[in-house]
């Protein structure tokens, strides 16, 4: 059995001003239909038995009607190359009722071999030599244990465990979104031949059987280090090899030191360090910028970077303060700003009795929460 492991792709996330002249769309957003397509044609080229996709199909719950046509077009490419698709559903495109019909429904009327586990129910699907263990996002933690406790390894076949949530080995690491719940360690078992992971955006190992694909896009700038992608995975012979996928670049063109300089200097530096990278057409960078003071004044020359501006889809500048060592964005990037961890340094701050702060902070995460996906579901 060869498989190939991919999640996270967001298809429906918009991002940035900019629109594609011949659409009228989001250049973000067609920039990862496109890469989705395009990536779709280089797993087919490695011919696998089987495509995973361990959850976030969608960004939202409520998709476009471009994210599902984008969805229908690659389901007819892997049909008509024999390639079954198997996905669980993640946090992002989860419905918030057993009542309500979740977005991957729409995928069981294509004629393409696809199982999907969307019900809130651990699932088992067969394929070849291989059994399929699929664990969708629960709506409570709790309920993932639920679901575990219902599966039976096959003895003698591959036996692989899908699901999405985050790693209690990497919950350092949390997003703060909706419905971000942790996996137990016990459920990432070393029973199963390969675990395909889904939610963490970083390509990585979490024990010997269990990996993250990661996104296949670069979603924040929080991710610019990240390895995108997806894998190709054996599990009878326990390998996983990486497998590179189209997607929109971003460049990290590192810190200018400002002290002592003339903001004149530090706007000729930036251009000169976004050229070195030479960038793709509409591709991303970012430039950290570290003791900017009053004595900068207004700052940098904004006009003076409208030609870089122009040839990339956005350029982010981070500023590091005399007084900080944390870098903030010079242009608000939201989707990047940890509302809860913020939320929680607010309340440690405050004068309250014990009782209160538990009270508050329950209240307060749970407004937070609720008002982060409304946002999300309604600001795109």
């Amino acid at each position: 059995m060869k498989l190939v492991h991919i999640a996270d792709t967001h298809l429906g996330l918009a991002a940035f001003s900019r629109l594609d002249p011949d659409s009228g769309m989001n250049l973000r957003e067609k920039q990862i239909y496109d890469n989705f397509l395009a990536a779709i044609d280089v797993i087919i080229r490695e011919k696998p038995d089987v495509l995973v996709h361990a959850g976030d199909l969608f960004d939202t719950v409520k998709p476009k009607t471009r994210a599902y046509t984008t969805v229908l077009d690659a389901l007819t490419r892997l049909r008509d190359a024999g390639i079954p698709l198997v996905i669980v559903t993640g946090n992002h495109s989860m419905v918030k009722t057993r009542y309500t019909t979740s977005p991957l429904a729409v995928l069981d009327y294509h004629p393409a071999e696809i199982h999907a586990a969307y019900s809130f129910k651990y699932e088992r699907v067969e394929i070849g030599d291989t059994v399929f263990h699929l664990i969708p996002n629960m709506l409570r933690v709790e309920d993932y244990r639920t679901a575990y406790d219902a599966v039976e390894l096959a003895p003698g076949r591959n036996n692989v465990l899908v699901t999405h949530g985050l790693a209690t080995a990497i919950k350092d690491r949390r997003l703060a979104t909706v419905a971000e719940h942790e996996l137990d360690s016990t459920i990432l078992s070393d029973g199963f031949d390969y675990i395909a992971l889904g939610h963490y955006h970083n390509q990585s190992q979490i024990t010997t059987n269990a990996w993250y694909s990661g996104s296949t896009e670069y979603l924040t700038y929080g991710e610019i280090r990240d390895e995108k992608g997806g894998l190709v995975v054996d599990p009878a012979r326990h390998t996983v090899e990486h497998l590179d996928l189209p997607r929109t670049p971003m460049y990290d063109c590192g810190t200018i030191a400002c002290a002592g300089r003339h903001t004149s200097e530090i706007t000729d530096e930036i251009i000169r360090r976004v050229e070195a990278k030479r960038p793709e057409k509409f591709s991303l960078a970012q430039v950290t910028l570290d003791g900017m003071s009053r004595e900068h004044g207004k700052g940098i020359d904004m006009r003076a970077l409208a030609g870089i501006r122009e040839h990339l889809l956005d350029l982010k500048i981070r500023v590091k303060s005399e007084a900080e060592n944390t870098p903030v964005p010079l242009q608000q990037d939201v989707r990047a700003i940890d509302y809860l961890a913020e939320f929680g340094a607010f309340l440690d701050k405050q004068n309250l009795s014990p009782k209160q702060k538990v009270f508050v902070a329950a209240t307060g995460r749970e407004a937070l929460s609720a008002a982060m996906e409304q946002h999300r579901e309604d600001g795109e």
